[in-house]
């Protein structure tokens, strides 16, 4: 395949780019998407070449715009709506969890919900306690709901196009701090990436680093200074939260006998927590030591850039993680 490099709201731009032009059901929608190119710069250009019924603007209702596309997806259509800030997923909870989710059950398969909710999610940005949250644990809760958190411009280019083909409801998981700062290769070839199929990103035998959405690339940069210790960590990124790849998480720590799962949502009743349960129940023989969760502080995400990034996993706090695990090994 030939490759170049683009960000990861690059990324996400040409999946829509592509997906508008290969089948006319797919519109886009929600609050600036249009003329503006949406306030990440994720739709822009697509206004000018798809027109204002594909790209549309809409008011700032999220309850409203949420429950036009769960009504357009139930008569054909395929919506891509988009929540700027992924904290204002609870004004269109109903919508999305009520009816969306439910829908194709209730009908008895009669009626399907081909719905791609894009939502951005995480902190570091200083935008403040309303602002900064990662609501995937929620909708991960929801039977009926796909929920996708990808990386890196690769796998969010590729998840995008696989979500923009599925029959369901999916929800898309855009941490905001990649959307400028994280670049790499993407295939100038078709491709898609199947949904529950983690992605090892980098192989290790003495422990297992489970890292979700943006918390891969700290946890990338702990595991080359774990390296440096002697130390082989092997990075797993799930990619998709349901369906969860549990044989991967499995066989990973079956390996190395340890785990630390790395999210920026809270931990507790969380995806760590979840991770941690998959990993017990099926590893549970393997395991030298109690498996460590690392999420978001339980607190308010602060305004201050000191105080935010204190609530955030880091690298070191990683490798404090890891050291705890060996630790745990040598008594």
């Amino acid at each position: 395949m030939s490759m170049r490099e683009l960000t990861f709201a690059q990324a996400i731009r040409e999946a829509l780019d592509e997906e508008l032009a290969r089948d006319e059901r797919i519109f886009v929608l929600g609050e600036d998407v249009g003329a503006w190119g949406g306030v990440f710069r994720c739709t822009e250009g697509l206004f000018q070449k798809y027109g204002a019924e594909r790209i549309i603007d809409t008011p700032l209702s999220e309850e409203g715009y949420i429950g036009l596309a769960v009504g357009a997806a139930m008569t054909g259509m395929h919506p891509v709506p988009e929540l700027m800030f992924g904290d204002f997923i609870t004004l269109a909870m109903d919508q999305i969890v009520n009816q969306a989710a439910k829908m194709r059950y209730m009908t008895g398969g009669q009626v399907q919900v081909p719905i791609t909710i894009r939502v951005t999610m995480g902190g570091g940005r200083s935008s403040g306690g309303q602002h900064s949250q990662s609501w995937h644990a929620w909708m991960a809760h929801v039977p009926g709901l796909k929920v996708v958190v990808p990386s890196t411009p690769y796998d969010a280019k590729g998840l995008l196009k696989t979500a923009l083909r599925e029959p369901n409801p999916v929800v898309f998981f855009e941490d905001k701090v990649m959307y400028s700062k994280i670049k790499g290769p993407v295939p100038e070839e078709e491709y898609t990436i199947p949904f529950g199929k983690a992605d090892v990103k980098r192989e290790g035998k003495d422990v297992s680093l489970i890292a979700i959405s943006r918390m891969v690339h700290p946890t990338l940069a702990a595991a080359e200074k774990l390296a440096a210790e002697g130390i082989s960590a092997e990075v797993i990124d799930p990619r998709t939260l349901t369906p969860l790849d549990e044989e991967t998480l499995i066989k990973s720590v079956a390996k190395t006998g340890g785990a630390v799962i790395i999210d920026e949502g809270y931990n507790h009743f969380g995806t760590t927590a979840e991770l941690a349960a998959t990993i017990a129940y099926g590893a549970f023989d393997f395991l030298d030591a109690p498996i460590e969760r690392l999420g978001a502080m339980d607190v308010p995400i602060p305004f201050s850039p000191q105080l935010e990034f204190a609530t955030i996993p880091d690298e070191a706090a990683i490798i404090l993680a890891v050291h705890r695990i060996l630790d745990g090994r040598r008594r």
